[in-house]
């Protein structure tokens, strides 16, 4: 694959995993499972603590994003639940602020700013493990996605439907939502969370453990449950083990999560920029939506067909895709040629093609046969850029409930065949929704864009401080003319649907960038933000776990 190609893999699906201001963390050790939310009896420990002085100290105090640097007292590296308490602890009583790193990939400064004074770090807690007890499987706060798909894969043959970048963390992808190449087949990673483990503060400023399930008898814990599939991170404390079960499942522990696919179709697809026009670009972007728009019903071949369409600025050299599809679903071949050969000539590029493992291949597409977790790997690190932890970094987003319209298409053009040369690693990411995602209710989890069809991440990565107000002015001026006739966002309607949390933007709270009458928190939450509130009022009275864009006090 040419560097091209490889390029432009960057970020995309990385489903943002932060946990800030004392908001996701994970962690492994038990906790009595009591509904009833009494707290736990700490027992004297203590974590790792880094202080300044400590050569470890500039490795622990800023994550992917290198705009975001904080300079703590210390950072807190616990082992157990019991350490995680008595973190958090110290920070109530010395009433200093707090936050929470679980993978780094923070795109906002939630996690890493000037105010922190306590940062809990939760790397050295990763176990992944099945939990008798609670008849699930049981991840730790430091696990990444790729510790998640390997350890649940090689055990027990399942997965959960999650991010493609193997480096985010769980504690903030999975309480936003979580999606990935497996979701319009399974859907959304909470579909399948059961309960979590997390330390709370109440009004006494007494910081306790509680485990919180889709089914416990007492409501404020399903409520606080219910929080975490998708009301975001860093509001209601620090998660210290997410219990994974599908709804419904019974039986062996390997019968509990989705049979992860034996093998899959991966189509990898690149077109140089100096092939496309104006006119195959808008028909494109228009069949790709349009696809995604009729191919729309869970639990058909075509409704489990999963895709990235990446629009990279002209001065990357090419726009891409990635093409991902169950190989033992019926007619995979047939249905994933197809949809290949439609990208093609709607760009108006016809070339000689050949069969490939049953998949029509062209110059332009190269489509593999691999097993599941070979694939899966392959995919979150065939980009240099993407794993990259020196870049720095500006994302906004967006949901579609529709195919996108042509006069944001055309503003999409001509903002990506600019000339005022941003980084190289700039463009609009399209990413496919629906299928199994819709088939659940807007309410039964704090995600409330279930219907939407597509996402749309607007990105700019670069290494340079004195390249941030270029870069960043062009993320804006984008988002901005794409979304200009409501307000400069994304507002829910027809067709928009407000923005995902998990690619959280501070501009959606500033009257400068978004004129429109619909406040950030209805961006991300719609209908379901008042519930949230009323969570936040119940377990986080004191407001602990807070950051710029945290569920607010009613």
């Amino acid at each position: 694959m040419s560097d091209l190609k490889r390029r432009r893999f960057v970020g995309i699906g990385s489903g943002l995993a932060f946990t800030a201001a004392a908001g996701t963390g994970l962690a492994t050790a038990p906790v009595a499972r009591a509904d009833t939310g009494t707290a736990r009896t700490a027992r004297a420990a203590e974590a790792v603590a880094v202080t300044p002085s400590d050569s470890r100290y500039p490795d622990l105090t800023s994550g992917n994003n290198l705009r975001w640097k904080a300079a703590p007292d210390k950072v807190v590296l616990p082992r157990t639940t019991s350490e995680v308490v008595s973190a958090v602890q110290e920070a109530v009583t010395g009433d200093k602020r707090l936050s929470v790193c679980g993978g780094g990939h923070c795109f906002e400064d939630f996690v890493f700013n000037a105010d922190i004074r306590i940062n809990i770090n939760m790397s050295l807690m990763s176990a992944v493990s099945f939990d008798p007890s609670m008849n699930a499987f049981k991840v730790g706060s430091g696990a990444t996605l790729l510790d998640v798909y390997e350890a649940l894969y090689e055990g027990w043959g399942v997965t959960v439907p999650g991010g493609i970048c193997h480096t985010v963390g769980v504690g903030g992808h999975i309480p936003g939502g979580g999606y990935g190449n497996l979701s319009r087949q399974y859907g959304l990673t909470v579909d399948h969370l059961h309960a979590v483990e997390i330390v709370v503060v109440d009004a006494a400023g007494q910081a306790r453990a509680v485990v919180a399930a889709r089914d416990s008898s007492d409501a404020r814990l399903r409520d606080l449950f219910w929080a975490h599939t998708g009301g975001g991170g860093g509001s209601f404390g620090v998660v210290t083990a997410y219990f994974f079960r599908t709804p419904g499942a019974t039986g062996a522990a390997g019968a509990l999560l989705p049979k992860a696919p034996s093998k899959i179709f991966l189509t990898l697809a690149n077109w140089p920029w100096d092939k496309v026009t104006e006119e195959g670009f808008s028909g494109l972007v228009d069949y790709w939506g349009t696809w995604f728009e009729q191919h729309n019903t869970a639990g058909t071949t075509a409704g489990s067909l999963y895709s990235w369409l990446m629009l990279n600025h002209r001065d990357s050299g090419s726009m891409a895709a990635v093409v991902q599809l169950d190989a033992s679903l019926p007619n995979a071949a047939g249905v994933l040629s197809d949809f290949l050969a439609g990208m093609d000539q709607a760009l108006g590029l016809h070339s000689a093609t050949a069969r490939h493992d049953g998949v029509l291949d062209s110059q332009y597409t190269t489509t593999r046969l691999m097993p599941w977790l070979r694939g899966t790997r392959y995919i979150g690190s065939i980009s240099p850029t993407q794993l990259d932890p020196t870049t720095r970094g500006c994302h906004k987003s967006a949901h579609l409930r529709k195919r996108t319209p042509q006069r944001q298409i055309d503003a999409m053009y001509a903002h990506l065949t600019s000339d005022d040369r941003p980084s190289t690693m700039t463009g609009i990411v399209l990413s496919a929704s629906g299928g199994r995602i819709a088939s659940v209710s807007p309410t039964a989890t704090a995600v409330a864009q279930r219907d939407a069809i597509m996402k749309v991440n607007f990105e700019s990565r670069w290494y340079a401080p004195a390249d941030d107000t270029k870069n960043t002015a062009w993320i804006r001026g984008a988002f901005g003319a794409v979304y200009g006739d409501t307000g400069g966002v994304p507002v829910p309607n027809d067709v928009t649907d407000g923005c995902y949390i998990n690619y959280p933007d501070g501009d959606l709270s500033d009257p400068a960038y978004n004129t429109s009458s619909v406040p950030w928190h209805d961006l991300y939450w719609k209908q379901n933000y008042p519930r949230l509130q009323q969570v936040k009022r119940d377990w986080d009275p004191r407001d602990v776990f807070r950051h710029r864009q945290s569920v607010r006090l009613p």
